[in-house]
């Protein structure tokens, strides 16, 4: 009798996967190692993912979904002001325990950036995903798709900006004062339509 594959077998694998990765980073990832520390074999690896790039595309793609649920529940329903759960989101990037995550993520971006042909889709969803995220609630106030993704790039590099930054220095004093500034500054932005936001 065949052995029935084990559904659950590929999320169990890929949340290690985001542990060993978040721990070890990926400038010197290997499979082999990978694969005996997290309790698989190369072979198990390449029969769920494919490839490595495949295991680390499906690893950021879980971890950007997890980010957005967490974020959707901190969003306040209407986007006006823009700056409406903005620094509870702030909050929680720079805490202990996301923080290793951004480590991660611009460790793969500065990868990505060098070797675009093989991380394609991570650079394209890095970007895509995260200004569909902050651009929907835009969208569903009547704001023009446009406009809503032009304000999406603002506040996407803001925060990428800011989180470099942290990662860097951790001067959270400077930080925050500069977020405030950056915050009233999203609250004055008026698009080019005309509709305040």
């Amino acid at each position: 009798m065949a052995r029935r594959a084990n559904s659950e077998r590929p999320v169990e694998l890929l949340n290690a996967v985001i542990g060993y990765l978040v721990k070890n980073g990926i400038a010197d990832l290997s499979l082999r190692p990978l694969a005996k520390a997290i309790g698989s074999s190369n072979r198990g690896l390449l029969y769920h993912f494919g490839s490595k790039e495949a295991i680390m595309d499906k690893a950021f793609t879980l971890l950007r979904e997890r980010q957005r649920g967490a974020y959707e529940r901190m969003t306040p329903p209407s986007f006006v002001p823009p700056s409406a759960g903005c620094r509870e989101i702030w909050k929680d990037m720079t805490s202990p325990n996301s923080e290793p995550q951004f480590k991660l993520f611009f460790e793969a971006y500065s990868l990505a950036l060098r070797r675009p042909d093989r991380f394609k889709n991570f650079l394209h969803n890095a970007i895509e995903d995260w200004l569909a995220f902050v651009a929907a609630p835009m969208c569903r106030e009547g704001y023009s798709k446009s406009n809503a993704r032009a304000f999406a790039t603002v506040v996407l590099a803001g925060f990428r900006g800011f989180m470099l930054d942290y990662c860097a220095s951790h001067d959270r004093r400077r930080l925050n004062r500069a977020l405030d500034i950056w915050l009233r500054g999203l609250d004055a932005i008026h698009l080019s339509n005309g509709a305040p936001l």
